[in-house]
């Protein structure tokens, strides 16, 4: 708690002098003017603030200066103005501004109107240039520079805490939520402008109608990279390893106006994760949202083999060989149609190492169990998308989407069990089928009706074979020496939904669904006990044969009431489930009805301060995953069964949301509170030995969940830099049972703090350094807690426009062991430009201190557990890059 209270009094000065408001309108003869410039300069010509006109051509800044300063306002196409100020202890001064048309050649305007940063209506523009360093490889290592932008260690963006929903290349869009693909392999230097487009439609007539606040991202290219094939070929090499480490990746572009065609690859054992979670690309998830539909239906897989990494770069425990090909194309055969088509192929083969000691403590029993632990995991994943849209008229259009993936995921594990040798084979060949087809019909300019159908099938069948029987104290009868789990699993679901969508004139909106939505799920299992190849026994509460089928009929309504500044949106959702399940030859209905109301608020207490608050009420049904009454084998010493019959569970949540400033403003601070309360939830009676566990889902009553998070974003003009505070609770109670005892209170609390600071210096050094702190603790017959503690440091040269070296380092330290375990890291990268747009060449340095594992600590309510990975030894890449 000593290192946040440092962290809010250095922050007390930047807040505690006065602020003066300097706000107003722009606008010309005829209009108001969106997206223009204003800028605050002192008596010296430094700029102290500046900000942009919105829709309305409205501005407001603040500044702490005092004495004579001077205003400016510059917008694309009108002549400068500017006024001198004399700033005493005003607390708001209001100036507005109409500016004259400036009359000058069209590539003259171009010339004099380009900014860094510009706004035009809700897109915001950043010319690629003016941030780039020049070590920038990939998309994702420029939009890093983008302020504004957060890109996660995945490969993640957000727009303060939102997530993009997409990245497009000239307009189109080629992978949706798999957008991790385009920026982790396309070449960064084709990009001149970079839009970043607010309140974003995934439907063209839904722009203006609906109530939008998702945010995407528009990749402009340089006019050369335009209507030409281009691309980029990297080879690299690591020479002085005892292991063949490489890299080979090459993309072939080419964005024409009608056709658009981008062709990558990438080879390498490094590592690095050139895909991302493809889930993200077969199935982008958009719940909610107008025409999505079908998209939380999926087989959730019941057969797990483990390997969690630890939480710090993945890339360090990453021995993989992975093999990646993503062909891509658009087409435009006429104005009206438009064919995106995609074809994908992805393999991989990943080694997963890690030694295991569990320190059990339940009730009266306590022992340790070892695992030494080899994994080698095997995908094979191909994927093809047509995606077809036809605009019938101006205000009419119909979209038809085809996907299908068939992979084969298959694993091996060489596993030392308290000293004993254990092997495990798993398989899952899986098959899947998406065609969702949806209409869109914009009556009016305020009313739009979508009608959508969708049909899914999928199969994904399991199998896993261990060659140690371990279950003696299960069936003492049986003298088997190798088991063998499978299940078979397959879904059907097919929708329809009816939205319509009403935007009354005082700015009202009404949105009404009406839809039916039917899922089957036909799940088989089996586990055997051999003796060799012979089948001994197949045990009697450890067989699954059923089928679950629900059909829910729905109709959901939403009415936002907007006054001026406050808004105020009542949800209903009703419900009519046809449930079914026949197990083995008893077949059981249900037929349970219910309503899920909500309720959201929004109050725009002035343009910079903005309080979001919603409650719910939601009811759910259960999914087959806690239907089937037998148990199943989930890895090789854990089974999982489930309460039996039907059953529906309530939850009730509150969240609450405080946004000071904007994203783009030099502060911006966002806070939000979430409490949720499970009325009825699925716990765990858990039956744990030596050798085995076994877990039966039971249903309880109450499980409460409170989580509070808030980020401070302040760009220190002084330091040329921008600071990051975060500060995040967690805490949750529940119960459980275990080894037949009475229900078990458990209470989890975690708590992170971290600040970061970026610089943005105009010279050859900048630098990127944060440090952040864990504390973890859970509570139920026993306490545990520890903290962890990482920090990082970047640093990178510009030495010339050909030469750039970054510099990254890493600590951690681990507080719950009996000595304080700290691991350092040490990572560089250097580019030489050889020959200017064509041969770059490049050393890449990765785990310098070479070190070779990585222990850490986890908790639970009933063990303590000591876990130390592998790490990929020390390597220099040799690469280079040639451009055409």
């Amino acid at each position: 708690m000593r290192r946040i209270t440092g962290i809010v009094f250095f922050l007390i000065p930047f807040f505690s002098l006065a602020q003066t408001i300097i706000q107003g309108n722009i606008t010309d003869d005829i209009d108001v003017i969106s997206g223009a410039r204003v800028v605050l300069k002192d008596a010296e010509g430094a700029i102290k603030a500046y900000t942009f006109s919105n829709a309305e051509g409205n501005y407001q800044l603040q500044t702490t200066i005092k004495g004579g300063a001077m205003l400016e306002i510059t917008a694309l196409g009108f002549n400068k103005e500017s006024i001198e100020l004399e700033i005493q202890d005003q607390s708001e001064m209001t100036l507005d501004f109409v500016l004259q048309s400036e009359f000058v050649a069209l590539n003259e305007m171009i010339f004099q109107g380009r900014k860094d940063i510009t706004q035009k209506n809700d897109t915001i523009i950043f010319d690629a240039k003016a941030f780039a360093q020049g070590n920038e490889e990939v998309i994702e290592d420029l939009l890093r520079k983008i302020p504004g932008l957060i890109v996660e260690s995945d490969g993640t963006i957000k727009v303060g805490n939102q997530e993009v929903e997409k990245v497009m290349i000239e307009g189109d869009d080629f992978f949706e939520r798999g957008y991790k693909i385009l920026t982790k392999n396309m070449p960064a230097h084709p990009v001149d402008k970079i839009e970043l487009l607010q309140n974003y439609s995934n439907n063209r007539l839904l722009k203006g109608v609906e109530e939008s606040n998702r945010v995407a991202l528009n990749l402009k290219l340089n006019e050369n990279a335009k209507r030409i094939w281009f691309g980029n070929l990297t080879l690299g090499h690591a020479p002085f390893v005892s292991e063949n480490r490489y890299l080979a990746k090459a993309n072939l572009m080419n964005f024409g106006k009608k056709n658009k065609f981008y062709f990558l690859t990438n080879l390498n054992n490094i590592g690095y994760d050139a895909t991302g979670d493809i889930r993200h690309l077969i199935r982008p998830l958009r719940i909610g949202e107008p025409a999505s539909i079908g998209d939380d239906q999926s087989v959730n897989n019941i057969i797990h083999l483990s390997a969690v990494p630890p939480n710090f770069d993945k890339q360090r425990t990453t021995f993989n060989n992975a093999e990646m090909l993503s062909l891509n194309a658009i087409f435009n055969p006429t104005e009206k149609l438009k064919i995106n088509t995609m074809g994908f192929l992805n393999w991989d083969e990943l080694d997963f190492y890690r030694n295991r000691e569990t320190f059990y403590s339940i009730n009266s029993l306590q022992f340790i169990n070892t695992e030494d632990y080899h994994l080698k995991n095997k995908k094979r994943v191909a994927f093809g998308k047509v995606d077809i849209s036809y605009n019938i008229s101006e205000n009419e259009m119909i979209e038809a989407i085809s996907k299908y993936q068939n992979a084969d995921f298959s694993a091996y594990s060489n596993l030392i069990f308290n000293s004993h040798s254990t092997a495990e084979r798993y398989k899952n060949p899986a098959e899947f089928f998406d065609q969702k087809i949806s209409y869109t019909n914009k009556i009016n300019p305020q009313k739009v009706v979508l009608l959508t159908g969708r049909f899914i099938n999928e199969k994904s069948p399991q199998s896993l074979h261990v060659n140690r029987y371990l279950f003696q104290d299960l069936f003492p009868e049986v003298q088997a020496d190798e088991v063998n789990q499978s299940v078979q699993h397959t879904m059907t679901f097919a929708g329809f939904e009816a939205h319509l969508l009403d935007r009354k004139k005082n700015k009202n909106l009404l949105e009404v669904k009406l839809g039916n939505a039917y899922r089957k799920d036909n799940l088989r299992s089996g586990f055997e006990l051999l003796e060799g190849e012979i089948l001994l026994n197949k045990p009697e509460n450890y067989q699954n044969d059923l089928a679950y089928a629900v059909n829910d009929l729905y109709a959901k309504s939403e009415y936002q009431f907007t006054f001026n500044n406050f808004s105020i949106t009542t949800k209903l959702g009703v419900h009519q489930l046809f449930n079914s399940l026949k197990i083995e030859n008893e077949t059981y209905s249900q037929k349970p009805f219910f309503i899920n109301p909500g309720i959201e608020t929004e109050w725009k207490l002035n343009k910079k301060n903005i309080i979001r608050a919603s409650y719910s009420l939601n009811r759910s049904n259960a999914d087959i995953l806690h239907v089937y009454p037998g148990f199943i084998l989930t890895n090789f010493n854990r089974f999982q069964g489930n309460h039996d019959g039907f059953n529906q569970l309530d939850t009730s949540s509150f969240l609450m949301n405080y946004q000071l400033g904007n994203w783009t403003d030099r502060f911006f601070a966002n806070t939000t509170f979430l409490y949720s309360q499970n009325h009825d939830f699925f716990s765990s009676n858990s039956y744990i030995t030596p050798d085995f566990t076994q877990t039966q889902n039971m249903l309880i009553k109450d499980r409460k969940l409170f989580s509070a998070f808030s980020s401070v974003d302040y760009f220190i003009k002084k330091w040329d830099g921008n600071m990051k505070l975060n500060v995040g609770y967690f805490q949750s109670d529940f119960k459980n049972s275990v080894n037949s005892s009475d229900l078990r209170i458990v209470e989890t609390q975690n708590l992170s703090y971290g600040l970061q600071y970026r610089s943005v210096f105009d010279g050859f050094f900048n630098f990127d350094a944060g440090t952040e702190w864990r504390q973890n603790k859970i509570s139920s017959s026993t306490d545990y807690s520890f903290t962890d503690h990482i920090s990082f440091l970047d640093v990178i040269l510009t030495f010339s426009e050909k030469l750039n070296l970054e510099i990254s380092s890493e600590r951690y330290t681990f507080g719950n062991f009996d000595s304080n375990k700290t691991y350092y890291f040490f990572d560089f990268d250097t580019r030489f430009r050889l020959i200017e747009n064509k041969l770059t060449l490049m050393l890449s340095g990765k785990n310098l201190f070479n070190t070779d594992s990585f222990k850490s600590q986890s908790i639970s309510d009933i063990s303590i557990t000591t876990t130390n990975y592998r790490l990929l030894p020390r390597y220099i890449l040799l690469k280079a890059e040639y451009r055409f």
